[in-house]
């Protein structure tokens, strides 16, 4: 678990943001008409935002197979404040996908809320968006991270893999870490060589997950359960860093 910084850099309170990142005080404004709060600073310093996804996620029946191309199109929804940070996710994806003690394909980011009157932790999953538009693949400069073009999974070939870590620059969500046994970038695929291809409905951190923060399946039927939550208009939906343009496939809710 990860303790999402509270105090400004040394050098001020701007010294340490990454150029471009900070939020501006009409976007902190819209998150809180919104009854959203800006999520905080992730382990490099990216800052995750949060945004309603009201006007980007598609309901009507007609179009859904244009603006979901996948089939199946993987998609997560997390209910972010069902989260009791016990880890069980972590635990479950590393073990499943074989993930070294220093690496991560999931995380659990904490933020401190002592002025609140009511709960005073917010837990976080954060893990690979799965973009409809990566950063990471145009800036691969040996295709070795590429976008699945059956399922829309960011996957990894790790025999093209040279290690440069360019994906991990270029991804705003800071979802890859460098495997050092592999000598290759490494990240979630949705446990999709490890569960999916095996027959199984379920990732492992959803199937581990004793809270129901996970919900896992395919956005492109519209009968299935992550479907009807991405598109239920009583909720508030949204996704990190929209302004960073990848269209993530990974959305957050409360409640």
């Amino acid at each position: 678990m990860n303790q999402i910084p509270e105090t400004p850099g040394k050098n001020g309170p701007d010294q340490d943001k990454p150029e471009g990142k900070s939020v501006s005080e009409m976007e902190r404004r819209d998150f809180l008409k919104l009854g959203l709060a800006i999520t905080g600073v992730f382990a490099a310093g990216t800052l995750l935002s949060a945004a309603s996804v009201a006007d980007q996620v598609f309901a009507s029946s007609e179009d859904y197979a244009e603006k979901y191309p996948y089939k199946p199109h993987y998609s997560m929804l997390i209910h972010q404040d069902n989260c009791i940070d016990c880890e069980r996710c972590m635990k479950a994806c590393a073990k499943t996908n074989h993930v070294p003690e220093y690496g991560y394909r999931t995380k659990v980011l904490k933020k401190d809320h002592p002025e609140s009157v009511g709960r005073q932790i917010e837990f976080i999953p954060v893990l690979c968006n799965q973009c409809n538009n990566p950063a990471c693949v145009r800036a691969c400069p040996t295709k070795a991270t590429y976008k699945d073009p059956v399922n829309g999974i960011i996957m990894i070939d790790k025999q093209k893999c040279i290690g440069c870590k360019t994906c991990m620059s270029a991804c705003p969500y800071n979802a890859r870490y460098y495997d050092e046994e592999k000598k290759a970038v490494d990240k979630c695929n949705f446990c999709y060589d490890t569960r999916l291809s095996q027959g199984e409905t379920l990732t492992a951190c959803a199937a581990a997950c004793p809270a129901g923060v996970r919900v896992f399946g395919d956005l492109s039927d519209p009968k299935s359960e992550i479907y009807k939550q991405v598109h239920d208009i009583d909720k508030a939906v949204w996704v990190l860093r929209p302004e960073s343009g990848t269209k993530p496939y990974v959305f957050y809710t409360k409640g």
